[in-house]
């Protein structure tokens, strides 16, 4: 998994194609838009080419609602893997199994089927695409947790170092893509 401080090869494609949206959800909050990397065939292909050698040998990858699900998507297809989102409150039909926490700037439920998944005992890693503060991140793996499953490890395009999160979600580990 890569430290703190260091980057991938994909780094600088990452950057490039990250967008900075300056007070957004809120006012102080510096939000990393990667809709362009995702919208760019080569970048996007870089991301999952960097990913699938780390995440290889899981039996399932989670990815968080939303932009998670597009990358663990792209890196299950590859692996032939299956994949599961992981989705904000209220968006799965009952039964779930749901987790609140807290964000940077405010608060949040997360929720898995409680049924028709069997996740008692895979191996799992959880795909995102920022990691912040490692609340989500946090989140997700206790989520899995509490349905059985064996979190192996997450994976992230941008790790925004300064925030705390990699602290935040230990001893999980972590790859981060990049860091900002």
């Amino acid at each position: 998994m890569t430290p703190v401080g260091e980057t991938t090869p994909v780094a600088g494609m990452i950057a490039s194609h990250t967008r900075v949206v300056a007070d957004f959800p809120k006012p102080g909050v510096v939000f990393k838009d990667l809709t362009p990397l995702f919208a760019d065939g080569p970048a996007m292909t870089a991301v999952v080419d960097a990913l699938v050698p780390v995440v290889s040998g899981a039996d399932l990858l989670a990815g968080i609602d939303s932009r998670g699900f597009l990358v663990a998507a792209a890196v299950a297809g590859r692996l032939c893997t299956g994949v599961l989102a992981i989705r904000k409150g209220g968006k799965l039909p009952p039964p779930v199994y749901s987790v609140e926490y807290d964000l940077e700037y405010g608060s949040a439920t997360l929720e898995i089927p409680a049924e028709g998944v069997e996740l008692r005992g895979r191996n799992v890693v959880v795909i995102d695409d920022v990691l912040a503060t490692g609340g989500t991140l946090s989140a997700a793996a206790r989520l899995l947790q509490r349905a059985g499953a064996h979190v192996t490890a997450a994976a992230v395009v941008i790790e925004l170092a300064a925030l705390g999160g990699r602290r935040a979600v230990a001893p999980l580990r972590v790859l981060s893509l990049s860091t900002a």
